[in-house]
């Protein structure tokens, strides 16, 4: 199904239900679908063409989800970009998808205006929250709302491919460097009812929509929400007592989010000595969860369903453990709409791991959730897609109950929060600074990121120190705030392979050994 049609039936269906809820401002569908109707007739209006693609890069606020569907209306494809990106970071994705418009907000602004001015493409600003177009930031190009509040009228028919290119999110992936993943209407979709069975979403389900837009599982939310005639309580930024308030207010009935959040918000009720909040099903991703934190969210929120799904923008749910109880740590058995196998090591990856054995998990390619591949990027495509498999990067095991378990990464990859973020990326700013020999950034435990960004350092003479060099992360703009060292450890010299390869593993192991006791060499 083409995602404007979704939006269209929805509409239909339940004109006057609620779709959306901001702290300022609430929308039924049928409002909604008429104000998705007058932006995308103002894209085209603006000289945008079916085929081509716009951006959007800001926080969870109407305007992103709104946008969203009008360029689908359009015939555009929607390229989300991270909001957190500094503008050397925004600016590679937007060439490389050559966006013929970006829709911005007043916590994007400066770096999408950076970003516009290092490019030499013809990129119409859209603005969002803008109330006065005097002493704007981005002076040329359009507001928003005056693009919402224009008198509807149908948007002129353009052809609705439900299998073409819809929406390209941005994914680290295990080069460091960030890949378009692109996405059809029907992988979507596929991928929207995949959570909406195995999580068990209903009819008018009620969703806490915390999560980022351009991350996979926010965007589908939003995708599901949609499906289901639900609603979604939209925040621009996580602040758990204001969660927490949209919880108990707002009837939630759904929560999908990562185990940080999930950290904050149990923190946070504990601190304010809350009663539970019961909210219906609750579904977390991206990181694992401890068992105390487990022990939390059944505490606040009494859940009658409560999963953990694995996936990736790629392939979004692979797997789902609805059964935690029963064994928390793995991570289930394959969702709908996905075939998985573990290539065996031992047979260098060729053939099916036998039970307990760890290798590489590799998903079914060919089924409908699967992503069309990387942007302009045919041979990382192929690297990723073999034989008809998509190769994860992921290590996992199937236990005696014949369910997965991860095992770590192939590569080292961090995740933090969430978030992918690859060593290189942080350690080419980190050999930036004149006063670092060498550098090699690993991920350490942490109890609510689940990891965060350590670095250890072979210093020059003089020494850095940890100060000048969280300064000098802070003032890169090719590296967003959660990709920052946590910790620095001064070492004369990095492990390193007979083949002159940096040995994380020995760096993992070293970092654990002085987690009793950081020296003063290091800063947290």
């Amino acid at each position: 199904m083409h995602l404007a049609t979704a939006l269209e039936l929805a509409a239909h269906r339940y004109p006057a239900a609620p779709a959306l809820i901001t702290p300022g401002a609430s929308f039924s569908y049928a409002q909604w679908n008429r104000r998705v109707n007058s932006v995308a007739r103002a894209l085209l209006q603006a000289g945008l063409q079916p085929g081509e693609r716009i951006a959007i890069c800001t926080a969870n606020i109407e305007a992103a989800a709104t946008t969203y569907f009008a360029a689908h209306k359009a015939g555009l494809a929607c390229v989300l970009l991270n909001a957190r990106w500094k503008e050397q970071e925004l600016l590679p994705a937007m060439e490389e998808a050559a966006v013929k418009a970006i829709l911005f907000d007043q916590t994007t602004k400066t770096e999408v205006a950076a970003a516009l001015r290092l490019s030499d493409r013809a990129i119409v600003p859209i603005e969002a929250g803008a109330s006065h177009r005097k002493g704007r930031e981005v002076e040329n190009g359009l507001i928003f709302e005056e693009m919402a509040a224009r008198p509807t009228e149908a948007v002129p028919p353009v052809p609705r491919d439900d299998g073409a290119e819809a929406t390209v999110l941005y994914t680290s992936g295990t080069t460091g460097s960030p890949k378009g993943v692109a996405r059809s209407c029907r992988s979507d979709y596929y991928a929207a009812m995949a959570l909406i069975l195995e999580q068990r979403w209903e009819r008018f389900e009620r969703f806490l929509l915390v999560m980022p837009l351009f991350h996979t599982m926010g965007l589908h939310t939003l995708i599901s929400m949609v499906l289901l005639n639900g609603t979604a309580f939209l925040l621009p930024r996580v602040d758990p007592e204001a969660c927490l308030h949209l919880v108990a207010a707002g009837g939630i009935t759904a929560l999908y989010l990562v185990p940080t959040i999930f950290h904050d918000l149990v923190a946070a009720a504990a601190a304010a000595s809350r009663e539970p909040l019961p909210v219906r099903k609750l579904a977390f991703a991206g990181a694992p969860m401890s068992p105390r934190l487990m022990a939390g969210c059944r505490e606040l929120f009494q859940p009658e369903v409560f999963v953990n799904q694995y996936g990736c923008t790629e392939m979004l749910a692979i797997t789902v453990n609805s059964r935690l109880e029963l064994n928390p740590h793995s991570v289930g058995r394959p969702a709908l709409h996905s075939r998985i196998r573990i290539a065996s090591p031992a047979q260098g990856g060729q053939g099916e791991a036998a039970e307990g054995e760890t290798g590489e998990i590799l998903v079914d390619a060919s089924l409908p959730q699967s992503f069309l591949g990387y942007l302009n990027n045919p041979a990382a495509t192929g690297r990723a897609v073999r034989e008809g498999w998509y190769h994860t990067g992921d290590l996992g095991y199937f236990d005696d109950r014949g369910e997965l378990c991860l095992a770590g990464r192939v590569d080292d990859m961090i995740i933090s929060g969430g978030e992918n973020i690859y060593p290189g990326e942080v350690e080419r700013i980190l050999l930036a600074h004149p006063q670092v020999k060498e550098a090699a950034v690993i991920g350490i435990p942490h109890p609510r990121l689940g990891q965060a960004v350590a670095a250890f350092i072979v210093p020059g003479t003089p020494a850095p120190t940890p100060g000048e060099l969280e300064r000098h992360c802070r003032e890169s703009p090719q590296l967003a705030r959660y990709k920052r060292p946590c910790c620095f450890f001064f070492i004369p010299s990095l492990p390193k392979s007979a083949a002159g390869k940096v040995l994380y593993k020995l760096l993992r192991e070293e970092a654990r050994q002085r987690a009793n006791g950081l020296p003063a060499s290091s800063t947290t």
